[in-house]
């Protein structure tokens, strides 16, 4: 099926279904705000027939935004955005470890029939300003299917430390808090996906079960506030994320209470270290569908899919 992309320059990338429905925004103005850790997002994804999956700006989290890339804990800086956790006093405001994700530019941006795919090259900012990191992000939307209700986006990112020091990660759990292991490619999603579904290909035991864990996919359903129907949202690793290939293994981080969100964690239990000049590299797929999909629903669409 054919899509329609527009670009308002300097604020955003906008992707429409052939029947208008604008089912990715992704946004790389600056924030007004830096307590929230500026930089791009995702928002809002919306599924063919219209319906959001992904929350903005919750009251309860300001600094959730659809999807963004997110380093939690990276050398005492916090470029998820809000608050800090500090281990044996909890969640502080400190401004002032807050970082941002400045977009730098667009070096091939490629628009087909059936198909978005562009490159943001980004730099990462500590609080004081100086240049910690050189990131190489793409996208790609594809495989937009209208009869069968279903569409999916790439994400990848490559990221280059420019320190003459290692870039240390980690996460609320490397600091001492259990099963708050949140860091990379995270997942906001809208009010009504609160106690949603999450399962994974040897999993149905919902996000509790889920949280700390290791697989090639997770997904999650909800029935939605408003309108007779469901949607599905599927997070997938590609083949070398999870070949031994990758800096450092991947875990699941998932909540569906008291908010839903999920992330692919890349330092989920233990720190790791990116030495001065060495770069690494992930890419995930994450499928947008209507209806409520099964086990194998999920599994036969993604190996229906090539990377």
């Amino acid at each position: 099926m054919s899509i329609r992309v527009s670009h308002v320059h300097g604020d955003h990338i906008a992707v429409a279904a052939a029947n208008g429905t604008e089912i990715l925004r992704y946004v790389y103005r600056p924030d007004p705000e830096a307590f929230e850790a500026r930089k791009p997002y995702a928002h809002p994804v919306r599924t063919l027939s219209g319906r959001t999956v992904t929350g903005y700006r919750p009251k309860d989290h300001r600094w959730h935004k659809g999807f963004q890339m997110t380093a939690s804990h990276l050398s005492g800086q916090n470029f998820w955005g809000g608050n800090c956790y500090v281990h044996g006093e909890g969640y502080l405001p400190q401004p002032e470890r807050v970082g941002s994700m400045r977009h730098d530019g667009f070096p091939e941006f490629a628009v087909e029939d059936d198909r978005l795919a562009f490159t943001e090259e980004l730099t990462w900012v500590e609080n004081g300003g100086a240049e910690w990191a050189r990131e190489v992000r793409e996208l790609v939307v594809h495989s937009v299917d209208e009869e069968a209700g279903v569409w999916a986006f790439d994400w990848s990112i490559r990221l280059t430390n420019v320190r003459d020091e290692p870039l240390v990660f980690g996460s609320p759990t490397t600091e001492g808090r259990e099963l708050a292991g949140y860091t990379g490619l995270q997942w906001r999603g809208p009010r009504d996906f609160t106690g949603g579904t999450a399962f994974g290909p040897d999993s149905d035991g919902g996000a509790e079960k889920l949280m700390g864990s290791q697989g090639p996919w997770l997904a999650y359903t909800t029935e939605h506030d408003d309108v007779d129907g469901h949607s599905t949202i599927v997070f997938a690793h590609a083949p070398e994320n999870l070949d031994g290939s990758a800096i450092h293994e991947s875990h699941w981080f998932v909540r569906s209470e008291p908010f839903p969100t999920a992330a692919f964690s890349w330092a989920f239990f233990e720190e790791f270290e990116l030495p001065p000049g060495e770069s690494f590299a992930y890419r995930y797929r994450v499928v947008v569908a209507d209806g409520a999909w099964d086990h194998d629903g999920v599994d036969t669409y993604l190996k229906g899919l090539s990377w």
